[in-house]
């Protein structure tokens, strides 16, 4: 008796043994009327009944296992066994043939396969028939010159070895072919062809590439375009045409995914105006030199819709008066989509404040082509109020609970707003902690009542970084920092979770030593409260040729956010301050300053700050004012006073211009009035960090011999705009200017 598990697909070959005819013919007889299983991607495994099958009955034992390879063996036997149920002293079972196909095509390596047996004296021998497919000999990469072949394989998922799958070569070539789009190769072409020795089972895989040059953009013209202007919209794309900067920043260049992108916004500024009817009708690409284009984009604008009638229905919580307070678009106003589903959100938002979560606001639109106007109703389904059962936190294996707990605007027992939700998800990923936030209503037994499910996917807090770093002022220096954004201290010995802030600094150069260690609780007693230490030492040359300056202490801090963009901070200060190695032909003021002395102070700060980042600033604006005293009842030897105010507005402009104004001015003097302050307190401006073209520190009083003595008085402003080069890396076009005097009158 014989049987047989093949997949009715044979290979170019014609090989003999995937042509059993007669042995198929005899098993299909054997299985008429018994029905077929799926085999692995649509193909059929032929199921014979069999002893083995049955419940009650064992199949012969299987004394054999034969491999037999139609083609190259480029596929080792332990490879085929190791991924077949059937062996050898086994009884031999038809639903474990059909497994083992099932395994041995999703290895990935053979173009066709069958199991079948042959009836022995005391069992059965098993002959399993493949073919391999043949395996990737090399990958050759023709016609790259502009890109390196390295950074083309990686692209490729296809490697050599591996065995060659057409499928997975056309995806390389695909892939590509849409990095050198991407790198403004417009019309770039990708072909690959595959030579397969049958014999040897290998095959080489080749890639010609046809780079035909980078070409920039010259022109882009709108055809159609009556109600905005061209320079108007080509604001709206990223794609430029060339300019003086494309030989830094590479822009004019045509990216294929970026110009998709550019369409979609352009579809997007019409719809936001009311033009929701609008269309790219083409793109039509002319090349009148080789490395140059010209792009011309057809639309049809449609006429601008704007807001009719807005009715509500359904609505029993609020009246439509009060709804309509929340709307943006107002009747006879501009209608955009966008505008709509803001609309949408903040009507859900209305009912979300009040804990209806299940509100559900659907809006129709009924267009008048007509008058040109959109009439909206919105039908609202209030549903139930929720309140919150249980705050449910998971997916936080090294943060506490409390960690995230406190940055909740939600408690249980309160009505489940679905804003301050929000602005709790919003509080969780600013921490930095995680690299996911998701928070979700859970329904509970009890009516009304929901639980609160929060769920985090935790991210590195932790770094160690290290470096060299060249400036005009720090001259050579190198450094090392280990930082901890989520630190605790009693956690030993990993030290995180408690979300404290931890950061240890050694920095070492030609012209500065510093070492640092700063700690910080952002919840102090469990308040919305900072407080902090800092332990540091700072040796410095830099500030003048003729004295170093050393200075070591520890401050502590306390700060508190007053609301979104106010913030209150004191800090007091205590503190060993020497002007050392002074050089003999230093002015006698200058040698009446040698020494140390201690300082003990206090500061306050009170920061207003609307920056949209940290980083790159764009928009809004920082203020700074703090006021310091030292001395007095803080006892220690430096008796002083000083006054800071400082103020930087940011602007953002086309094409990425930012433009920055900056203010800054300071007092400070002694109590009495006519002892002045030490030289480490008095005030120093010049050089890149205050007015630039000037050295560091040389704008102000000088003694006898020409050193920088530092006034009591000083005031600078900066205006600034800065552009884009390549990433990361901007331009800037700056004017400086201030002054800084001196109250006392200085003996040399």
């Amino acid at each position: 008796m014989m049987h047989l598990a093949a997949r009715q697909r044979f290979g170019r070959s014609g090989n003999g043994v995937f042509q059993g005819i007669l042995v198929a013919a005899l098993s299909l007889v054997m299985v008429l009327g018994s029905g077929a299983q799926e085999a692995p991607e649509g193909k059929t495994l032929i199921q014979p009944p069999s002893a083995a099958d049955s419940p009650t009955q064992r199949g012969p034992v299987v004394k054999e296992v034969e491999i037999e390879y139609a083609g190259p063996r480029s596929v080792d036997r332990s490879v085929i066994l190791s991924n077949m149920r059937t062996t050898v002293g086994q009884p031999y079972s038809m639903t474990s043939v059909e497994e083992d196909v099932r395994n041995l095509y999703s290895t990935g390596l053979f173009v066709n396969l069958r199991i079948y047996d042959e009836p022995l004296a005391d069992g059965v021998k098993v002959v399993v028939v493949v073919q391999p497919k043949p395996t990737v000999k090399d990958i050759v990469i023709n016609g790259a010159v502009k890109i390196k072949e390295k950074r083309i394989r990686k692209e490729m998922g296809s490697k050599p070895n591996d065995p060659l799958s057409e499928q997975k070569v056309a995806e390389d070539s695909r892939k590509v072919l849409e990095y050198y789009r991407s790198k403004g190769f417009p019309k770039a072409t990708v072909e690959y062809k595959i030579d397969i020795n049958e014999q040897a089972g290998r095959a080489v895989v080749t890639f010609t590439i046809n780079e035909q040059g980078k070409a920039y953009v010259r022109f882009i013209t709108f055809e159609g375009a009556t109600v905005f202007s061209e320079d108007e919209l080509r604001k709206v794309f990223k794609t430029r045409k060339k300019n003086w900067l494309s030989f830094f920043n590479k822009s004019g260049l045509l990216k294929e995914e970026q110009f998709q992108e550019d369409l979609k916004a352009l579809r997007e500024y019409y719809q936001k105006n009311g033009y929701i009817d609008m269309q790219v009708k083409g793109v039509d690409y002319s090349y009148p030199e080789e490395d140059v284009i010209d792009i011309k984009v057809t639309v049809f604008e449609g006429i601008q819709y704007r807001v009719g009638r807005i009715n509500f229905e359904k609505n029993q919580l609020f009246t439509s008066e009060q709804i309509m307070g929340r709307l943006t678009m107002k009747e006879e106003g501009v209608f955009s989509p966008q505008g709509l589903e803001e609309d949408v959100k903040a009507v859900r938002d209305l009912y979300g404040e009040r804990g209806y979560i299940d509100a559900n606001v659907t809006p129709v639109r009924q267009p008048n082509i007509e008058s040109g106007k959109m009439d909206v109703l919105y039908s609202v389904e209030e549903n139930e109020q929720s309140f919150v059962e249980r705050i449910i936190i998971q997916g936080n294996n090294r943060t506490k609970d409390k960690v995230l707990r406190r940055e909740l605007a939600l408690a249980p027992g309160e009505v489940y707003d679905s804003v301050r939700v929000d602005a709790s998800k919003k509080r969780l990923e600013n921490l930095g902690y995680f690299s996911k936030v998701d928070i979700s209503e859970k329904e509970t037994a009890v009516p009304n009542r929901r639980d609160m499910v929060v769920t985090v996917e935790e991210q590195r807090t932790g770094s160690v970084t290290f470096g060299i770093g060249f400036s005009t002022v720090d001259s050579l220096l190198g450094f090392v920092e280990l930082s901890q954004g989520n630190f605790d201290y009693a956690n030993f010995p990993s030290f995180t979770g408690a979300g404290q802030k931890f950061r240890t600094r050694l920095q070492y150069g030609l012209t500065r030593r510093d070492f640092l260690v700063s700690w910080t609780e952002p919840w102090f007693l469990d308040r919305q409260l900072s407080f902090g230490f800092d332990l540091f030492y700072n040796q410095s040359s830099f500030d003048s040729s003729v004295y170093d300056i050393e200075r070591y202490g520890a401050a502590v801090r306390v700060g508190k956010a007053l609301n979104q963009f106010w913030r209150f901070g004191v800090r007091y200060q205590a503190e060993n301050i020497g002007i050392v190695d002074v050089d003999t032909t230093a002015s006698a003021a200058l040698r009446a300053e040698e020494g140390y002395r201690t300082k003990s102070s206090v500061r306050a700060t009170l920061t207003y700050d609307t920056r949209d980042s940290l980083f790159l600033t764009r928009s809004g604006e920082k203020a700074e004012f703090s006021a310091e005293g030292a001395g007095g009842p803080l006892l220690g030897d430096t008796n002083i006073w000083k006054l800071e105010a400082e103020a930087t507005k940011f602007f953002l402009l086309p094409y990425d211009l930012i433009v920055s104004m900056g203010l800054a001015t300071s007092v400070v003097d002694g109590y009495d009035g006519t002892n002045p302050p030490p030289l480490f307190d008095r005030l120093f401006i010049g050089g890149s960090r205050s007015i630039r073209g000037f050295g560091f520190r040389d704008i102000g009083p000088l003694d006898s011999t020409g050193e920088p003595f530092g006034g009591q008085t000083m005031a600078y402003s900066n205006l600034e705009l800065t552009f884009p080069i390549i990433d990361r890396v901007r331009g800037a076009v700056f004017v400086d200017g201030g002054f800084n005097n001196s109250g006392v009158l200085i003996i040399p």
